[in-house]
């Protein structure tokens, strides 16, 4: 039987590719805190596995003369053999779980040191199962990935990287970016279970998955020839992409884009019809301002470099389009460009207010006198109605 026990041990090694030696050592080990319970000693055990022959030896270490009288611990032990008659059976016990243990961190060590390099690179899966809380994917054979949509109400120290709106079916497969390869030789578990769930984490939220996805539509941007400068977006909703050309005569826009729209609809396609808006990136931070908000048509933009304010000024009837639904558009043009945006319309930034052609002491007629006469040094006009049988409101009821 030992024989046997060491012969098993030597093929599971080679087959799995693991030491051998370490595999003995890691199974001496384990049986020594087996056997220190099942034969109820006093003192620790320790337990040595004949390479040759493979017997196993089970010794309990008796401790000898005085403790350290700073520490209180023994530092000379006597070892009391005490091998049961059944040990080869509880062995082959233990050695199940420990080779068990071992193939699964030298897994999860082989799948870190290929993938840990490979952070920010998309990958083509395969949904083998759906959870409330995670989707498996599945890379390739014997490699898999967590894509978490965890309730962040629920579990707030959790991941959240499935857009809103979308769900998979098995079998399904989908492109998803690596966003991070758990490291088996942490100290200590960075999320709950985290050795029990698999090593590489994935999302479809990660602004970069739009980067790659037109890597791999448009070959300007593979090449280098178009530059992806930066990325605004709400996943499952709409996107914003600013790029540049290094070629004067390139279109950056039309390259990514593609004939009739063929590029840029594939990457909408895989992102489940979101929107995607392509816009040109500029060095004057008022072009590329005014660019960012398309669709909508901007008549001027002010900037104010000391504090990275700009104010947008666009036509009354593109207002709306400019802000966009709940302020999206608007919102994501701040994030595209980095700078504070603050969006008017003509008639109420640049319209010059009404003249008044009037003395003071001279009675306004009806339709004027409904609003307050009183004009600001800077030359604006109060907005407030003014009281009756007055030409001022009255908060400006002294100007009279």
């Amino acid at each position: 039987m030992a024989s046997e026990l060491m012969e098993a041990l030597q093929a599971l090694a080679h087959e799995k590719k693991i030491d051998e030696f370490y595999l003995i050592e890691r199974l001496e080990a384990s049986l020594a805190k087996s056997y220190q319970n099942i034969l109820d000693l006093e003192w620790d055990a320790r337990v040595t596995i004949d390479r040759t022959t493979g017997r196993i030896y089970v010794y309990e270490l008796v401790p000898v003369g005085e403790p350290d009288e700073e520490t209180g611990e023994y530092s000379e032990f006597e070892e009391r053999d005490v091998t049961p008659n059944d040990v080869s059976r509880i062995a082959a016990q233990n050695a199940k779980g420990v080779i068990a243990a071992m193939v699964r961190e030298a897994g999860r060590q082989s799948i870190y040191e290929e993938f840990s390099d490979r952070v920010g690179d998309i990958v083509t899966g395969t949904v083998l199962q759906v959870t409330p809380d995670f989707t498996i994917v599945k890379i390739r054979d014997g490699v898999e990935a967590e894509l978490p949509h965890y309730d962040q109400k629920r579990n707030p120290g959790e991941r959240n990287e499935r857009p809103a709106g979308e769900h998979y079916r098995h079998n399904q497969r989908i492109k998803v970016l690596i966003i991070d390869v758990r490291d088996p030789n942490a100290l200590e578990p960075r999320v709950r279970g985290d050795q029990a769930r698999p090593a590489i984490v994935v999302s479809r939220t990660h602004p970069d998955l739009i980067r790659r996805l037109f890597e791999l539509e448009v070959p300007e941007i593979y090449d280098g020839m178009v530059e992806v400068k930066s990325i605004a977006r709400e996943p499952g909703a709409r996107s914003k992409v600013a790029v540049a050309s290094r070629e004067s005569n390139l279109d950056p826009v039309g390259a990514c884009v593609g004939p009739k729209g063929s590029r840029v609809r594939m990457v909408v396609e895989e992102l489940r019809n979101e929107r995607v808006d392509v816009i040109q990136w500029d060095e004057d931070p008022a072009k590329y301002i005014a660019q960012a908000l398309s669709p909508a048509r901007v008549t001027r933009v002010s900037i104010d470099e000391a504090n990275h304010y700009a104010t947008v000024v666009v036509p009354d009837d593109q207002l709306s389009l400019a802000i966009g639904k709940e302020g999206q558009n608007a919102r994501l043009a701040a994030r595209l460009t980095g700078w504070h945006i603050d969006i008017k319309s003509t008639s109420f930034g640049i319209a010059p207010a009404p003249e008044v052609n009037m003395l003071i002491d001279e009675e306004p007629e009806e339709d004027e006198a409904e609003f307050c006469a009183y004009v600001s040094e800077d030359g604006a006009h109060c907005r407030n109605h003014a009281r009756p049988g007055s030409r001022f409101c009255g908060i400006h009821a002294d100007e009279e």
